[in-house]
C-alpha cells in the first residue's frame, strides 16, 4: 500500500520502495540510510532521529490563541487559549449556547475568527485552511441529506472532494466500511439507514483521507445504549491506531469512560482543562468513602463519627457516605478501627468524583 492510502487495519505506515528519505546528515539516499564513505555515525543518526520523533510528539495537534468570536453585540466565544496534545482524546464540554459547536467550526475551517489564530498539526487555521483540511476529519452533528445516494457514493464523494486517485479509492472505501462494521451496508440508500448507522458512515468518511485529527461534534446524539457502547469501542480503538480526537457531547459519563483529557466551556470561556486526573484532583477537596454495613452499623457510625478526620457522613438504610479530610493513611486507619471493631461490612469504597460532579461544580447553569 502506498504511502497517501489509509491503511485502517495497520495504522503504522510503511515508506514505499525506493524512496527518498534524509539522514541526520542531510544526505538523501534510497534506503533510508546516509551513503557509504560519507562519515555517517548509525549511533548520531538514531540519536537525532530520537530527539526528532520527541520534537514531533511534544507539538501540540491543537492550539488556539486568544480565539474569539461576535456575531455583533453578541460573543459567542471571547478569548479561548488551549492545547490539546498529539495522541489525546479530548472532550470537549459545556451547556447549549456554550461556544462548543463555533469552536469546532472554526477548527474545521469554516468560521472565520474574529480575532485570535488556531493552529492544527502545524497548519495556521487562518492562513492555511487547505493544509488545516488535509489533517482533519470533521464530524458536523448534522447529517444532511443525501436522496438517492447509495453507502458507497457517499464515501466517493468525499474520497473524491479529497482527491484520492480513482485506482486507489475502491480499497480506502473498503477500508474504512470494514473498519467502521458497514460493509454489509455498502449497497445501500444513505437515506434508508437508521440513525446508528448514519452516525458510523459520518464517521467513516471523516476517515477517507485518514487524517491525524478526528473533530467530532455530539456524535452519540441519539444513539441508542448498544450504539453508544459501540461507538465508545470504536473511538478507542481509533486513539490506538495513533488519531488525536476532539469529540463534544451532553453525555458526561460517556466522555469520563474514554476521554484522556477534558475541557469545560460556558458562556464562550475555557472554565477549566486539563488530563481528567488532574481535572479530578482539582475539584476533589475531601475523600469520599462509601460504606455498606452487613450488621453492627450502629456501632460502625459511631467510630466514623469519632474519627478527628470525619467532616460529613449521610445515612441511607444500611449505607453511609463518609467525607473524610485526610490522605491515603487517614482512610486506612478508618478501614483498620471498624475492622478492629468487628464493625461487618460488605463493602469499604473510596468514590472518586465524576465528570458530572466537575461540571455541577465548574459551571453556573449559564447560558448565553
Amino acid at each position: 500500500m502506498t504511502h497517501d492510502v489509509p491503511s485502517f487495519s495497520n495504522p503504522v505506515r510503511q515508506r514505499p520502495a525506493g524512496a527518498r528519505s534524509e539522514s541526520a546528515d542531510g544526505v538523501h539516499s534510497a534506503d533510508g540510510n546516509a551513503p557509504a564513505g560519507r562519515g555517517a555515525d548509525p549511533a548520531t543518526a538514531r540519536q537525532a532521529a530520537t530527539v526528532a520523533a520527541k520534537a514531533a510528539s511534544a507539538t501540540p495537534m491543537i492550539e488556539l490563541i486568544d480565539f474569539g468570536k461576535r456575531y455583533g453585540e453578541f460573543t459567542a466565544v471571547e478569548r479561548l487559549n488551549l492545547k490539546i496534545n498529539k495522541g489525546e482524546l479530548f472532550g470537549f464540554i459545556g451547556p447549549n449556547g456554550a461556544g462548543k459547536s463555533t469552536t469546532i467550526r472554526f477548527l474545521a475551517t469554516l468560521l472565520k475568527a474574529t480575532h485570535g489564530e488556531g493552529v492544527i498539526n502545524g497548519h495556521s487555521v487562518t492562513r492555511d485552511p487547505l493544509g488545516v483540511r488535509r489533517c482533519v476529519g470533521y464530524m458536523p452533528d448534522n447529517f444532511g441529506v443525501y436522496d438517492g445516494m447509495r453507502v458507497w457514493e457517499f464515501l466517493d464523494f468525499f474520497a473524491v472532494a479529497y482527491r484520492i486517485p480513482r485506482a486507489r479509492r475502491k480499497q480506502v472505501i473498503g477500508d474504512v466500511l470494514e473498519l467502521l462494521d458497514l460493509t454489509h451496508k455498502r449497497d445501500d440508500f444513505v437515506n434508508g439507514l437508521s440513525r446508528g448507522m448514519k452516525q458510523r458512515l459520518c464517521l467513516a468518511k471523516t476517515l477517507v483521507h485518514d487524517p491525524p485529527l478526528l473533530v467530532l461534534d455530539e456524535p452519540s446524539s441519539g444513539l441508542d445504549p448498544r450504539a453508544r457502547l459501540e461507538f465508545k469501542a470504536l473511538m478507542k480503538e481509533l486513539r490506538r491506531m495513533g488519531k488525536t480526537i476532539l469529540v463534544s457531547s451532553h453525555i458526561l459519563s460517556e466522555l469520563a469512560d474514554i476521554c484522556t483529557s477534558v475541557g469545560i466551556i460556558e458562556r464562550g470561556q475555557l472554565l477549566m482543562h486539563g488530563p481528567m486526573e488532574d481535572v479530578y484532583r482539582r475539584i476533589r477537596r475531601n475523600r469520599h468513602i462509601e460504606i455498606k454495613f452487613v450488621d453492627q452499623m450502629e456501632l460502625g457510625l459511631r467510630v466514623i463519627r469519632s474519627n478527628p478526620a470525619t467532616r460529613d457522613v449521610q445515612v441511607d438504610g444500611m449505607r453511609a457516605m463518609v467525607e473524610l479530610d485526610g490522605s491515603d493513611e487517614v482512610v486506612a486507619d478508618l478501614l483498620d478501627e471498624l475492622t478492629r471493631q468487628r464493625v461487618r461490612m460488605r463493602s469499604f469504597a473510596d468514590k472518586d468524583p465524576t465528570l458530572e460532579d466537575v461540571f455541577m461544580l465548574v459551571t453556573k447553569g449559564l447560558v448565553s
